[in-house]
């Protein structure tokens, strides 16, 4: 039992201590037909300069965005970060910092999470924010729950432009309450609203939609929101926040909760996680909110704090009473988003938001002028498109992946009738000959 730090003249005293005579009678209720009856099929130990030979070399196995060049998106996004934000992180009072149970002796960490919820205020344009939501995918599916909370109905409409992972996590958590899921076709790469017309009902709890939705396109947020409401029922939109620096803020055209993948700002793609969800809503619906609201006051002394305004967790309040069991704090990535947005500041992100949009233009005009490529959807989309080719596109990914480029994303995984279509996104972080090489390889397919 080399792993265990201590000698054998003091694990042979702690024996004696509890009057045991060996390390192998503590486990005598253990059935011996049931032990493995050898030593672990594990590698001997290595001097640290082997092994950290080893270990670069298993780690050297992966694909990572410093030495590919990725044009993959559908829900994890490559974006610069500036320096500054991974330093800061470092501070161990950031990365230390867990849920304060504490509140009123936690005032650094309360400030961060009231700093993130206000800037995720700004940029939904709603009147109030969460914070500790996992990732975006389940903060879509918590806000199906608030609506039907709030609605006191048991239906939701999920548009099919929503990520098609996010809607099996919308399933899996509106299963155990018997809500009905009823999902809406697109056309042309948006929700289908003559379909949408014909199945809202006042059974409606809310309206689920992505915008920019899976395939990039650009909702039409203003009809969505005047069908949902016209039933009574809440119109909840999952967003890309980089997109908000461009686009009109869902509070805007009529969104009751916005909620969305925080990933984009400050948090690297790092394989998939740990990313952060966000949330905001109409003050009207934030007792229904999961998680919990950080508010602002003044202590006895008149000087500002900050506070947990309301916490629905039910070891916080009544079983009954609570939305939801978020335990787990994501401070640290909100703390990096925070970081992130505030050093780009509002004309920043409007360029950001301009880069990409641009950048994406430009990269879909090229390929859809490639024989056997072309644009899928006639509408307008921002830093992600679908090209349908006539090529298969695991053949293209294998001939791009021979060059260092992580091509698109194959739809006809996720959608069956799209078949031989590609998902592109491009953001700030390529160039112009990034593209261009993209594009030079992409000619020379056949």
């Amino acid at each position: 039992m080399n792993f265990i730090p201590n000698s054998t003249d003091q694990r042979q005293e702690m024996l004696q201590r509890i009057g045991a005579k060996s390390v192998g009678e503590l486990f005598s209720d253990v059935p011996e037909n049931v032990t493995l009856q050898r030593p672990l099929d594990i590698p001997a130990g290595l001097p640290e300069q082997q092994l950290v030979r080893h270990v670069r070399g298993l780690a050297g196995r992966n694909a990572d965005l410093d030495a590919y060049l990725s044009f993959l998106g559908a829900g994890a996004y490559e974006h610069y970060i500036p320096s500054f934000v991974n330093q800061l992180l470092l501070r161990s009072e950031f990365y230390t910092a867990y849920t304060p149970y504490q509140p009123e002796i936690s005032q650094g960490t309360l400030t961060a999470i009231y700093e993130f919820q206000t800037m995720v205020c700004e940029l939904t344009g709603m009147d109030v924010a969460n914070a500790s939501m996992y990732d975006g995918a389940s903060a879509l599916a918590e806000a199906g729950l608030m609506a039907c909370d709030s609605t006191r109905r048991n239906q939701v409409i999920v548009s099919q432009t929503i990520h098609p992972e996010h809607r099996e996590v919308i399933r899996t958590y509106l299963y155990g309450r018997n809500v009905e899921i009823l999902e809406i076709p697109y056309a042309n790469g948006v929700t289908d609203l003559t379909t949408l017309e014909k199945l809202i009902s006042s059974k409606t709890a809310a309206v689920l939609v992505q915008n920019p939705n899976f395939f990039g396109s650009i909702e039409d947020g203003a009809s969505l929101a005047r069908l949902a409401h016209a039933a009574g029922a809440l119109f909840v939109v999952s967003v890309n926040p980089v997109s908000l620096g461009l686009l009109k803020a869902p509070g805007d055209y009529g969104a009751d909760i916005v909620v969305g993948e925080g990933q984009p700002f400050g948090n690297p793609v790092s394989f998939g996680g740990p990313y952060l969800g966000f949330m905001a809503c109409k003050e009207k619906y934030m007792r229904r909110m999961p998680g919990r609201i950080v508010g602002s006051t003044l202590d006895r002394n008149g000087k500002r704090a900050f506070v947990l305004t309301l916490q629905a967790r039910e070891q916080h309040i009544r079983r009954e009473k609570a939305t939801s069991n978020i335990c787990s704090n994501e401070a640290l990535c909100a703390m990096a988003f925070t970081m992130h947005l505030s050093a780009l500041g509002k004309e920043g992100i409007g360029k950001l938001s301009r880069l990409n949009l641009q950048k994406a233009h430009y990269a879909a005009e090229r390929i859809a002028a490639l024989p056997g490529f072309q644009l899928a959807f006639p509408v307008p989309y921002f830093n992600e498109f679908v090209i349908k080719t006539s090529l298969e596109p695991a053949k293209v990914n294998a001939e791009l992946l021979k060059d260092r480029i992580l091509g698109g994303l194959d739809l006809g995984r996720f959608f069956p009738e799209l078949q031989n279509h590609m998902l592109f996104c491009v953001t700030e972080t390529k160039s112009k000959s990034d593209i261009d090489r993209l594009v030079s390889r992409l000619e020379g397919l056949r």
